[in-house]
């Protein structure tokens, strides 16, 4: 059996079938469940566009695609209905990003852990961010992705899951409490981190990044969220500039330490650690003139937090083992 062997008029036939039928009945007859993310729109009508392509194939083939054979997105019965002409539209937008909600609970912050309304003008200024950001601009979006309506309900989501919260929370998502914890936990840090996101996304460093696999770059070892580790670790793998930074601080007779920190690496790991310090240039190194770096320290801990702590959860929390995604990190720059 070919998969997406159909014609315009297998479709049309199935979506008579399923108007004879009606909705739960042709469903439940075919084994489908109600669309998640795609409908097809035909007539002023939406129906289920994955099961529709899959009963498409009875009337080319002799029998419907059962729903494991195939997937109801992009890949087939989207295309397939595309491609004999039918509009299809995407019902469900993205999930919410870890830099997106950092940016949102920095609102709540701000706004007294209180929620604020679509028509509120800091909304709308971060509804227009958001559709800004990288994360998902390869990823499908419907026409209220991150609109202000969108926004502002997750504003809400963030401020019910306070602990001072008096009422019932809303449904907000596991990365909803996460970043509320954070922000609980290192209000100064975690606003410092917002403030970077939105000031990056207003000057366009953020489409400096190359593409990247980001499988290493998970949330554990992103704390202040993966755009900025992202561009922290892109302005930092030019190998040249990294030992020019290193020459000039031995030639001046100075310890390789964090100039945000004065965390010593070296000191606390031994010849091992002295392998493992990095360079945080002011500006993506194609901009760089020579010393005009920003900071120079030790692990994936993001060397433009103003002078504090080494946090918990990077390389130099010294309370725990390094894990293998900074493990590799760390290699990249010996």
């Amino acid at each position: 059996m070919e998969k997406g062997a159909i014609t315009r008029r297998a479709v049309l036939k199935a979506l008579d079938e399923c108007d004879r039928l009606g909705r739960p009945v042709f469903l439940e007859t075919y084994g489908f469940k109600g669309a998640q993310s795609y409908v097809l729109l035909h007539e002023g009508r939406e129906y289920d566009s994955k099961a529709i392509a899959g009963v498409a194939h009875r009337y080319t083939q002799g029998r419907p695609l059962t729903a494991d054979e195939f997937s109801g997105g992009r890949a087939h019965a989207v295309a397939w209905l595309k491609r004999e002409g039918f509009q299809v539209r995407l019902i469900r937008n993205p999930d919410w990003s870890r830099d997106e909600v950092i940016l949102a609970c920095d609102l709540v912050m701000s706004n007294g852990w209180k929620g604020t309304d679509a028509d509120d003008p800091r909304v709308q200024e971060l509804s227009r961010l958001l559709q800004m950001l990288p994360d998902h601009q390869n990823a499908p979006r419907s026409e209220t992705f991150r609109n202000p309506n969108g926004v502002g309900r997750k504003t809400f989501d963030i401020a019910t899951q306070h602990p001072d919260y008096p009422g019932k929370p809303t449904n907000g998502g596991a990365m909803d409490k996460a970043v509320l914890a954070e922000f609980l936990a290192r209000p100064q840090q975690m606003s410092a981190a917002a403030r970077r996101i939105r000031e990056a996304l207003e000057t366009g460093s953020f489409q400096e990044i190359p593409p990247s696999d980001e499988s290493d770059l998970d949330d554990y070892s992103a704390p202040e969220g993966r755009l900025l580790l992202r561009r922290h670790v892109a302005r930092e793998r030019d190998k040249k500039l990294r030992q020019m930074k290193i020459d000039s601080v031995l030639g001046r007779g100075l310890a390789l330490s964090c100039e945000v920190c004065e965390f010593d690496f070296e000191a606390v790991y031994g010849d091992r650690g002295g392998r493992l310090h990095r360079v945080s240039p002011c500006h993506p190194f194609a901009r760089c003139r020579r010393g005009n770096y920003e900071a120079f320290g030790p692990g994936p801990h993001l060397l433009e937090l103003p002078p504090h702590d080494p946090p918990q959860g990077t390389l130099a929390d010294s309370t725990r083992p390094t894990s293998p995604a900074e493990e590799s990190l760390a290699r990249e720059l010996i």
